[in-house]
């Protein structure tokens, strides 16, 4: 990203159904790594590839990515003026036409479909605007950038309990859903379980290990101290 190299030694890989969270300080390359996969044009892929469904997509603009069935949440998403939200949400319906006053009900978000995309909404509101976006895409990965980010405890439980859904973990049998989620506070997993977690420190992968258990580490002993537990 301008010249300047930001991830390197990245070395995962997401199952089919599985679940996976990315802690790390701020800065450490944790957001680029998801812009990265999703293929946003300001990062270039030096080394290695990103392979999906068998297909090697390091060099697919990101509408193709899109299409293969990758949506994200961003953590500060645009406000974009002149587009309702409502407009945007049936655009990216593939298989769902009809269920976007459902999906808003389920979200509590009925009142704002009418609204500019993200426009004059609160931290809460947001984060339900783009679960809302991914509920209608359908998406078969699904990266969430801090989604506990900026929303009150009434509302994480919901926010919660719609990822939940998206992720299919209410599903014991035949889930196809994946996830790469990252999490600074850690009160996504209180809603659901996820199957690894990853510590990334100065832009690259430190270790892996149980999500609950590296994140206990990183809440009393610090983040340098995960990766030598880990490790």
């Amino acid at each position: 990203m301008g010249g300047r190299e930001v991830l390197h030694d990245i070395n995962m890989e997401i199952k089919e159904g599985e679940t996976h969270v990315l802690f790390g300080k701020n800065g450490s390359g944790k957001t680029s790594l998801l812009m990265a996969i999703m293929g946003f044009s300001r990062y270039k892929i030096t080394k290695g590839s990103i392979v999906f469904k068998g297909i090697d997509m390091t060099h697919l603009p990101i509408n193709e990515r899109a299409a293969l069935g990758i949506g994200m949440s961003f953590q500060r998403p645009p406000t974009i003026r002149g587009l309702k939200t409502r407009d945007l949400v049936e655009l990216l319906s593939r298989d769902n036409g009809g269920k976007t006053e459902s999906y808003a009900k389920s979200l509590n978000f009925s009142e704002f479909l009418d609204r500019e995309i993200n426009h004059g909404l609160s931290g809460g509101e947001i984060k339900k605007s783009e679960l809302l976006q991914l509920m209608a895409q359908n998406p078969d990965l699904i990266l969430l950038d801090e989604p506990e980010s900026g929303v009150d405890l009434e509302n994480i439980a919901l926010i919660g309990k719609v990822i939940k859904k998206l992720l299919q973990k209410n599903l014991r049998r035949l889930r196809v859903k994946s996830g790469l989620i990252i999490t600074h506070t850690g009160l996504i997993l209180n809603y659901l379980e996820a199957d690894r977690g990853y510590l990334l420190l100065d832009g690259g992968m430190k270790c892996h290990g149980n999500p609950r258990e590296m994140f206990n580490t990183i809440c009393n002993l610090g983040y340098e101290e995960c990766a030598r537990c880990q490790r």
